[in-house]
């Protein structure tokens, strides 16, 4: 399976702890096309039909559906986590997220 940045695939989250986010649910694949064609990982950031307006969540449309991608709970998972590619953010879209990244975690 071919994955790409920016594509929302389908993802078992479980097992895990605290206050990380739970279930199977659809993520943003955040790594780079050259690590997703290298690596057995993939750096991706769930998303989730509920929110409030946090400025490290990005409102994106995905199967018709308006939800959020939550920057704040970034994280690497091993690539057998996916089911399915569920579709791929817009530029737009991809962009803003781009710009939340740089704002939480390199300025």
């Amino acid at each position: 399976m071919v994955i790409g940045q920016f594509d929302v695939v389908l993802v078992n989250l479980d097992p895990t702890m605290g206050s990380e986010v739970k279930k199977t649910r659809p993520c943003a694949v955040l790594s780079p096309n050259e690590m997703n064609r290298q690596l057995n990982t993939l750096i991706i950031a769930p998303m989730t039909s509920t929110s409030k307006p946090y400025p490290s969540r990005v409102q994106v449309e995905s199967g018709g559906r308006v939800g959020w991608v939550v920057i704040d709970q970034i994280r690497t998972i091993d690539r057998q986590r996916v089911i399915k590619i569920l579709g791929v953010l817009s530029g737009n879209e991809a962009k803003l997220i781009k710009q939340v990244v740089k704002e939480l975690l390199v300025d």
